[in-house]
């Protein structure tokens, strides 16, 4: 009898330990370092959560000087490299960009191949300030401008707008895209995390490392939900046609984009916080459509999971954050490229808790067993025939 094919994605599988997040989906409960989602989103800033992440603590009144410091001063990028984007082709999609800047950043980096645990954090800091210039000067690039330095004494996020645009956002609008890019931060051991650890496991360097975490994040399958549930957002089109598109989806087994999460079954909690981002901005611009097209689609949508199929389904983080980002004025694909450089805070801290973490002894190089099913003429029984005489 054929054995039966393994291919569960690792699913279930507890490969390594960790102090950075804590993902709990049967208690809806997302932790950072001991600290709830829900404090963090509204308590904190992008910089103070990155500090925590990458250094296990939050900053004081000082080090978080110090740390807004460092970022401003490490977000200006290499002439060459900015020169290198410019050769790209204008319909290169931005994770792409994202990626390959990520790996020739490490050609800039005069410390390599030296590493330690000062280097390793110095390099997430240059990369958390790095990443949002990179997406806003190819964002510019590919419209055939020219891209906008960052300016001193602006915010991460205040930042990332003006370097798109070429003024200033609006303070709260800056404030509520800094509280996404918390929401976003880390989630534990997901696809793209597991491969910057597995490649940081091999001692490759943090460069290559998060270039392989964007590489995962870029497959359909891990990243670009939001994209799509934007994108059926316009599809539907209004409101009257929400039922009829949803019951034409479980009718024909297929996905609502934004409904479900492979690990909360009780509810995202970053949901409760992004839901009312969406209405405040859309009432801001003056453009409430899309949010009230989502919040019909997710009422509409629980109702008929339950009456058609008995099961409770709730949205995930993708659900509101694509309405938020489209009424924030950011292309359809930004989205995930943004959600790279929040990220890139989460993918950091775990290459240096792979690489310099008390709890090993010594870095442990991951090397997962596979089972060989061929059978051909037998397990290893096939005869070679030259090639002339097949």
């Amino acid at each position: 009898m054929d054995s039966p094919i393994k291919n569960i994605g690792l699913r279930g599988v507890v490969i390594a330990s960790t102090k950075i997040c804590d993902v709990d989906g049967a208690n809806s409960r997302l932790v950072y370092r001991g600290y709830r989602i829900q404090d963090l989103a509204m308590g904190t800033t992008f910089p103070e959560v990155a500090h925590l992440l990458i250094y296990d603590k939050l900053p004081d009144i000082q080090g978080l000087v110090n740390f807004t410091q460092q970022l401003e001063r490490l977000r200006y990028l290499p002439p060459n490299l900015l020169c290198a984007m410019q050769t790209r082709p204008v319909t290169t999609p931005p994770m792409d960009i994202l990626q390959a800047c990520v790996a020739l950043l490490a050609h800039h980096d005069d410390t390599l191949p030296e590493n330690s645990l000062l280097l390793a954090r110095n390099r997430a800091i240059g990369l958390i300030a790095k990443l949002p210039t990179v997406l806003a000067a190819w964002t510019r690039i590919r419209q055939k401008l020219e891209p906008i330095d960052p300016m001193p004494g602006l915010s991460m996020a205040e930042n990332f707008f003006y370097m798109l645009h070429g003024e200033e956002p609006d303070r709260r609008m800056a404030e509520l895209f800094d509280r996404a890019l918390v929401l976003h931060a880390e989630h534990a051991f997901n696809a793209s995390t597991f491969a910057a650890r597995e490649v940081a496991s091999t001692r490759a360097h943090m460069y290559a490392a998060v270039s392989a975490a964007i590489g995962s994040l870029s497959g359909e399958l891990h990243g670009g939900a939001n994209t799509r549930v934007m994108e059926m957002l316009k599809a539907i089109g209004k409101k009257a046609n929400i039922r009829a598109f949803v019951e034409e989806k479980l009718e024909k087994g297929e996905l609502v984009m934004g409904l479900g999460h492979a690990v909360y079954k009780n509810g995202d909690p970053r949901v409760e916080i992004l839901r009312p981002m969406s209405k405040e901005v859309g009432e801001k611009v003056g453009d409430t459509h899309w949010y009230e097209m989502t919040e019909e689609l997710e009422t509409v949508g629980k109702a008929l999971f339950k009456e058609k199929k008995g099961i409770d389904i709730f949205p995930n983080v993708d659900f509101y954050s694509a309405s938020l980002y489209h009424t924030m004025g950011l292309p359809y694909d930004l989205f995930t490229p943004v959600f790279a450089m929040s990220r890139v805070a989460g993918w950091c801290a775990h290459v240096i808790e792979e690489q310099f973490a008390d709890e090993a002894h010594k870095p442990v190089l991951y090397r997962p067993e596979s089972e060989y099913i061929g059978t051909y003429c037998g397990p290893e029984g096939c005869t070679l025939v030259p090639t002339d005489q097949r």
